[in-house]
């Protein structure tokens, strides 16, 4: 008997502060059975709710989507997961551009599609990084200040101590990735001795 299929969704934003609302909504109004979701930026490999939908994929089954964007960073990235989709026997639904890997011709548009995300995404970072070399230029633009001295060594008192790192960065004021990149620089130099 063949396997009718369970719609499988994937609802996908790339950090905490951003909602996944919008997404739920048009995935429940599809009637997907399952919805896997997850606040993490495409560009983390690890998206743990994309592996375990993947793990619970079956022949017949189809995944559906809001947009290319929400499950893949580039066209890499999405080649290979439709090309994975294809080898379990599952096909992919992209609501906002209606597209379905079922039917060859929106296979065909979908690669298309894939294409000019990618380039666009391109031309973005191309335009970002040409406004932060001209604002450079007039002096506008200097970057992040760095850490003082003295911030670094509170940090690493406060790491030998045993202070958590989230307790760390509440105390000195300093973000998340700046703490832990202070604490392994400092391990690092500590190994090289």
């Amino acid at each position: 008997m063949e396997n009718k299929g369970l719609l499988f969704g994937y609802a996908r934003v790339s950090s905490t502060d951003q909602d996944l609302t919008t997404q739920l909504s048009k995935l429940n109004e599809h009637g997907v059975d399952r919805i896997y979701s997850e606040k993490i930026s495409a560009k983390n490999t690890n998206r743990p709710e994309l592996e375990r939908m993947i793990d619970q994929l079956r022949t017949g089954d189809k995944v559906v989507i809001t947009k290319i964007d929400r499950i893949a960073r580039n066209m890499r990235d999405f080649q290979n997961l439709v090309h994975d989709f294809n080898e379990r026997g599952v096909t992919l639904k992209i609501l906002d551009q209606n597209i379905d890997t079922s039917s060859d011709r929106d296979k065909l548009f979908m690669n298309m599609l894939s294409m000019f995300a990618e380039f666009e995404r391109t031309m973005i970072l191309e335009r970002q990084r040409d406004g932060i070399e001209l604002a450079k230029s007039k002096g506008v633009y200097k970057g992040r200040k760095p850490v003082s001295n003295d911030k670094k060594a509170q940090v690493l008192e406060l790491a030998a101590s045993g202070t958590k790192k989230s307790d760390i960065v509440r105390e000195t004021g300093l973000g998340k990735t700046t703490v832990f990149k202070i604490i392994k620089e400092n391990s690092q130099k500590s190994d090289s001795i």
